[in-house]
């Protein structure tokens, strides 16, 4: 290897043995944009949210979101960024593997909707608060 070169351009990056102890998930995602879905366990804080210490309940089992975007850490992990409407927690938005959801409608739900439905529940928590 050249001393000016930063990378073996033979070293292979990704292969199957490696990307199924890294726990990659199948080809085709599982669940869509707009998607209803229900949370299989408790979140917790694993260091990806800085202001709660590691172990904290980001969101428990049992709870309700929709898929907002979609996207991989490490290029083999699927995370899906879910907006758990409404939610008591002090975050509303979290990233969760597959095996941490199940779906609950099939359906695609429209932006319009899911925006309309968060306005709903956030006049609802900002009248709560009120009293």
């Amino acid at each position: 290897m050249d001393a000016k070169q930063i990378f073996d351009p033979d070293v292979k990056l990704y292969d199957s043995i490696t990307a199924s102890r890294s726990g990659r998930d199948e080809d085709e995602p599982k669940y869509r944009t707009g998607q209803k879905v229900k949370l299989l366990e408790d979140i917790v804080n694993d260091g990806t949210y800085p202001h709660a210490k590691i172990g904290t309940l980001m969101m428990p089992k049992g709870s309700i979101g929709y898929i907002k975007d979609m996207g991989e850490f490490l290029q083999v992990i699927r995370v899906y960024e879910v907006h758990f409407f409404g939610a008591e927690m002090e975050v509303e938005i979290i990233g969760c593997r597959e095996h941490e959801l199940e779906s609950i409608e099939d359906g695609y739900v429209s932006e319009e909707a899911l925006e309309r439905e968060a306005m709903k529940a956030h006049r609802q928590k900002m009248s709560k608060e009120d009293k």
